[in-house]
């Protein structure tokens, strides 16, 4: 066992505290339970140690030994070399968030320039310093508009084509606001035909109403109808956005959202078995005051020299808890360190590229399945993006079971947070998957119907 301590710094303690010897610091507790045997192994050497974790290590696989064709919202992009290389680099690495900005320039720039960043690619006024993931960002949306109308409008209405963890996670904070009514995404609202029908629950009780663009399907919806619907009724409106679609898509801001929030996870993070992650907040600039989290301005020191400082940063969620809007006070540096950078890499051309790779081998992919006997598009004649909605002849666990044999992970089985579409997979393709690999998935999904 190791101990920190030298016999001349547990002696200087135990002087101290007034007590002759480590025992009799446990006199209080019954000799039967000071020493109990403890069920563990012989103890190893730091070379043995060493080699059983790589063999655990080694037991896992991961995106670099298969062939994916799973997102839901955590998706398999490459990422330059460049960014692991500066996110490594001691002056970020170690880096806590900073408290003290006049000892923290470095992260300080680092942080404006993500938010300019992210508000040039939403096209919205402000943007933050960041959120844990995607999930805590839609629900610090949620908590903007309760606290922007002053907790008199109490309705949270969810879009069901809407990320499902986002919505358990919007639930989950609403918990403790008094008689708040998380809705919309119920059976009354089908995925099919969801405008109608959730425009019709748009009322002046709503205080937000959250679509997602491209949606939970991967489906590209134009949300002017209900965007208009809501204001219409006083009502504010957050786009839940897939930052990677931003390269093609118009931004949020054309949309005349109120609130833009994403996972940040494609720019430049690995899936990493889920987080940390990065979650995007972007608002217009009359909301700014309602604003979870910090932000980081631009001034001039008294020489005259570009500084930068934490601005608008609600001293009530330090001190006065009570009175806060929100309980983040903290941000994702490292990781908003890395979008920064994997963006800066690609600028704007390279950016494009990236998201028209994605959108063409994903068309590529649905139009060969779609060929595949026993298989369809479940959306045929929507536009969609990267991701897109299959219709299977077998259970989409089944088949998945089948692609790991032949390394490949399968998409994501929607009948795990939708009930009604069992038989149903979800595809995302990256630009990581080359021609052949989709011809690869499209031959074992064929094999898979004929066995």
């Amino acid at each position: 066992m190791f101990t920190p301590h030298t016999p001349q710094e547990i002696n200087e303690m135990l002087r101290v505290i007034g007590v002759n010897s480590i025992e009799e610091l446990f006199e209080q507790v019954p000799e039967k339970y000071r020493f109990p045997e403890l069920d563990l192994p012989q103890g190893l050497s730091e070379m043995e140690v060493s080699t059983e974790m790589r063999e655990i290590a080694g037991a896992n696989a991961s995106v670099n030994d298969f062939n994916s064709f799973l997102g839901a919202g955590a998706y398999n992009h490459y990422i330059p070399a460049a960014v692991d290389m500066i996110l490594r680099r001691g002056e970020f690495y170690t880096a806590y968030t900073p408290y003290q900005p006049e000892v923290s320039q470095g992260t300080l720039q680092a942080i404006f320039e993500f938010q300019s960043l992210m508000a040039e690619l939403t096209g919205m006024d402000v943007s933050n310093a960041s959120h844990y993931d995607g999930a805590t960002a839609t629900a610090e949306a949620a908590n903007l508009a309760y606290h922007f109308f002053r907790g008199k409008r109490k309705k949270m209405l969810l879009s069901p084509a809407v990320n499902p963890q986002f919505r358990e996670t919007v639930r989950t904070y609403m918990v403790g606001l008094e008689d708040v009514n998380v809705t919309g995404d119920g059976p009354e609202t089908p995925i099919s035909d969801e405008h109608e029908a959730f425009i019709q629950q748009i009322d002046n009780e709503t205080a937000l109403v959250v679509v997602q663009y491209p949606d939970f399907f991967g489906r590209i919806i134009d949300y002017a109808k209900i965007i208009e619907a809501a204001h219409a009724a006083g009502a504010l409106v957050a786009m839940v956005f897939n930052p990677t679609a931003l390269g093609l898509l118009k931004p949020p801001g054309d949309f005349n959202v109120d609130i833009a929030v994403g996972e940040g996870q494609p720019l430049g993070i690995p899936l990493s078995f889920g987080g940390p992650y990065l979650g995007i907040f972007t608002t217009r600039e009359q909301y700014v005051r309602k604003l979870a989290g910090r932000l980081v301005g631009e001034t001039e020191d008294e020489d005259g020299q570009r500084a930068y400082v934490l601005t608008l940063t609600a001293r009530e969620q330090h001190i006065r808890r009570e009175k806060s809007t929100s309980n983040i006070c903290t941000n994702q540096g490292l990781m908003a360190l890395a979008a920064t950078v994997y963006l800066s890499l690609l600028g704007k051309q390279g950016f494009r590229q990236v998201a028209d790779l994605c959108y063409q081998k994903a068309h590529y992919a649905a139009q060969e399945i779609s060929k595949l006997e026993g298989y369809s598009l479940a959306f045929p004649q929507t536009p969609f993006f990267h991701e897109f909605v299959i219709k299977t002849p077998k259970p989409v666990n089944a088949i998945n079971l089948h692609l790991e044999e032949h390394w490949i992970l399968g998409g994501y089985d929607l009948s795990q947070a939708y009930p009604e579409m069992e038989n149903h997979m979800l595809v995302a393709v990256t630009e990581k998957n080359t021609k052949d690999d989709i011809d690869d998935f499209v031959a074992v999904l064929d094999e898979v119907a004929h066995e």
